[in-house]
């Protein structure tokens, strides 16, 4: 236990170091205080593994500085799970932190999961939550992935069924999420995490296919980088230049496209040029193509049309010298580092100024997705899902208008899509498409390049019902389901209510049920309608499932019939118990001397442990206590002399704990301490201060108190004083 506390110690200082070498203006007597409160609000806490739970929110700070992210996300990052898994609250972190912060960490609570699969309202309202929380403030989002990350990287401490439902979970929306960010080294990370648990036999084999070549990669690289730093250096271009195998999962995704085994895959090897200037990427292109044979249609111009998650870079494919393929990717050094940490490359550290509203600009996307997807209460699962994934994560074509303007839209669109992304009223009078001035159909799917112009007639006739089933934006399919609920309401009431009224009678339900608003208030509560007419609309155009709406009257007809269920007991009684004056109940043992610790003090609430001393009777410790982990790792043989024990209910008792807190040191400290002591029911027996050389004032407090309930009152009291870095209970 005292080696963990120093490896986290350890860990914590290299985080400071970390920071420091980009941010040296950051508040670390802030993240110092955060640091020690989250030990605090942890402390007994342990993750699956049996390691301290405080090693997560560590790492997930770690990961944030990683992508070079500023002083606040930090902080929140070491205080992301203190609402949700610890009993102080998000206006405790409000109280000592402050507002951002505070909304940093309820934001990432909100969060909570994002399942993949079948609770299909829940995926919903936490799609709707993701969305809301990144037009606020994106770094929530971005706690939410380093989050992630670091689960993902210590999954291999829980069960196999649990690893493929994270897995999958981190595949459908986190790595997807992190690529539309742009924050490129987590995303491949999660990605080959994920395809490790996912399909552990294809990640072994690839890996050993890497391992076993990579001598022969690593030679093949320094020969083309030699050869091009060479030719470089006579244009006078000072580049940097890399190369690397491709990620696991870009390999095991081309294998399953094409149908191809590892060993037909050629161009395994990336190579990247980072130089100073736009100008001199065109150079280095030029350069490439003239040493080497470009492969016909593999090259992109990502500097001219970026990608919507900010991704600049020129990407060619050519024929090495020995005739095997390999790509080459070549960019500046500020498009390198976006490609890396995408949207948290916005954020900036000189005089402390946030890069909020340099990023306003570049989350625009996140608004639209909003905007389109306000109305989730009208939106069938399986179609909201998807229309998500194609906004957040599919890739994209990039298509002109007949003026030049560059439109992106998902892959697989068609002008439909197109017409929609240019207002609504062009997407309403569409009777045509012109794809670089020949007519096509208008499910043609749209390609990189095409010229679009949009054939409309001068009356509006209104979309047809048939586009809804094969645009590919949610834009679009949002703008034609407006037309249909403006234009044709009383239809849809009509249609509606005739639906809902076969569906009551195959379902063997009342068909007054109809009718009734008092039947249908689940149903209108769930889609926030306020008539019934709204409720039959909606049913009349398809925008409200039938079957949740027949599943919420059954809910309400169970509810009318009054079935009452019998609740059963849960109440585990002890085998044998001796009830003592120490408030300690102790498995299969009578009128046994028993001893509460003075290494750890435990009081009722703590988790406890016995161990049966020699010639003492039963000695009780906290589990997390450093002597009783001490014991366990020595008593070798004697793993019999540790025992069941627990608080005796209704126990009366008083007992003692020690107390220590760390704070900036300042007139009046003591006296705001003992105040606090002297406002609560709990008595102070003994109380010792002192400063050290560093200014700081250290204060050891022997209370007496009833469980440990009192005991957090009193610490989280503790924490609002003013100037304090540390509040924890002494451990001898």
């Amino acid at each position: 236990m005292k080696q963990q506390l120093n490896t986290l110690d350890e860990t914590y200082q290299q985080l400071k170091i970390k920071i420091s070498e980009y941010n040296p203006n950051c508040d670390f007597w802030a993240l110092d205080k955060a640091y020690n409160f989250s030990m605090t609000a942890h402390s007994g806490q342990s993750r699956v593994s049996g390691e301290p739970f405080i090693i997560h929110p560590l790492h997930v700070a770690h990961i944030l500085a990683d992508i070079e992210l500023d002083n606040e996300s930090i902080v929140a990052g070491l205080l992301h799970d203190i609402a949700e898994d610890t009993i102080y609250t998000t206006e405790d972190i409000r109280a000592l932190f402050g507002k951002t912060i505070a909304d940093l960490v309820e934001g990432v609570t909100k969060l909570g999961k994002l399942p993949y699969s079948t609770k299909e309202e829940q995926q919903i309202e936490n799609f709707r939550k993701m969305f809301l929380a990144m037009a606020q403030d994106i770094r929530v989002v971005l706690i939410k992935l380093a989050d992630r990350l670091h689960n993902m990287r210590t999954l291999k401490s829980i069960e196999r069924e649990k690893q493929l439902e994270k897995a999958h979970e981190t595949m459908e929306i986190f790595a997807p999420l992190a690529n539309r960010l742009g924050i490129s080294r987590i995303k491949w990370e999660l990605e080959d995490l994920s395809l490790m648990y996912l399909d552990p036999d294809a990640y072994r084999d690839i890996a050993n296919h890497i391992s076993i070549n990579r001598k022969d990669r690593e030679k093949y690289i320094d020969q083309i980088k030699s050869t091009l730093k060479a030719k470089l250096v006579e244009l006078g271009i000072d580049a940097h230049i890399e190369g690397r195998a491709k990620h696991f999962y870009s390999i095991y995704r081309k294998m399953f496209t094409n149908n191809i085994d590892i060993d037909e895959i050629y161009d395994l090897l990336a190579v990247r040029v980072i130089t100073k200037s736009i100008n001199e990427c065109y150079a280095v292109l030029g350069l490439i193509h003239e040493l080497y044979k470009p492969i016909s249609g593999r090259f992109k111009d990502y500097i001219a049309m970026p990608k919507k998650n900010m991704y600049q870079s020129l990407h060619t494919s050519v024929i090495g010298p020995t005739g095997r393929p390999f790509e080459i990717q070549i960019r500046t050094w500020k498009m390198h580092r976006i490609a890396e940490v995408g949207i948290a490359a916005h954020w900036k550290y000189k005089e402390g100024i946030s890069g909020k509203n340099d990023i306003d600009s570049k989350l625009e996307w996140v608004r639209q997705l909003i905007d389109i997807h306000s109305d989730t209460a009208n939106i069938d699962a399986d179609e909201f899902m998807r229309s998500v994934r194609i906004d957040l994560f599919e890739d994209e074509v990039f298509v002109f208008s007949p003026k030049g303007d560059v439109i992106n839209l998902p892959a697989g669109a068609i002008p439909i899509d197109f017409a929609y992304a240019i207002h609504s009223a062009i997407g309403n009078k569409t009777t045509g498409a012109k794809i670089n001035g020949r007519i096509v159909p208008l499910d043609y799917k749209l390609q990189n390049g095409d010229i679009v112009e949009i054939i409309t007639t001068s009356v509006p006739r209104g979309p047809s019902r048939d586009w809804v089933k094969i645009v590919k934006t949610s834009q679009a399919r949002k703008k034609i389901n407006d037309w249909f609920k403006k234009e044709h309401r009383e239809d849809n009431i009509v249609r509606g209510k005739d639906m809902l009224e076969k569906e009551l009678k195959r379902n063997g339900l009342p068909v007054t049920a109809a009718t009734k608003k008092e039947w249908l208030s689940l149903v209108l509560k769930k889609y926030n309608l306020a008539t019934v007419d709204d409720l039959y609309a909606g049913l009349g155009y398809g925008g409200i499932p039938i079957t949740k709406v027949i599943s919420r009257i059954k809910e309400k007809y169970r509810e009318t019939e009054k079935i009452e269920e019998k609740i059963p007991e849960f109440i585990r009684q002890p085998d044998r118990k001796d009830q003592n004056s120490s408030g300690i109940v102790v498995r299969g043992v009578d009128n046994c001397l028993i001893r509460l610790s003075r290494c750890c003090n435990p009081v009722p609430g703590d988790n406890i442990v016995g161990y049966i001393t020699r010639g003492r009777g039963v000695s009780v410790h906290r589990k997390d206590c450093i002597n009783a982990i001490n014991l366990q790792d020595t008593a070798l043989g004697e793993e019999q002399r540790f025992i069941d024990v627990w608080w005796s209910e209704g126990n009366k008792s008083s007992f003692y704990t020690d107390i220590q807190i760390v704070a900036n040191d300042r007139q009046g400290l003591v006296l705001e301490t003992t105040n606090i002591i002297s406002e609560s029911t709990v008595t102070m027996h003994a109380i010792n201060a002192r400063s050290t050389k560093d200014s700081l004032a250290i204060i050891n407090i022997t209370l007496e108190i009833k469980n440990k309930e009192e005991l957090e009152k009193i610490i989280k009291r503790f924490w609002r004083i003013k100037d304090v870095i540390s509040v924890v209970r002494k451990r001898q």
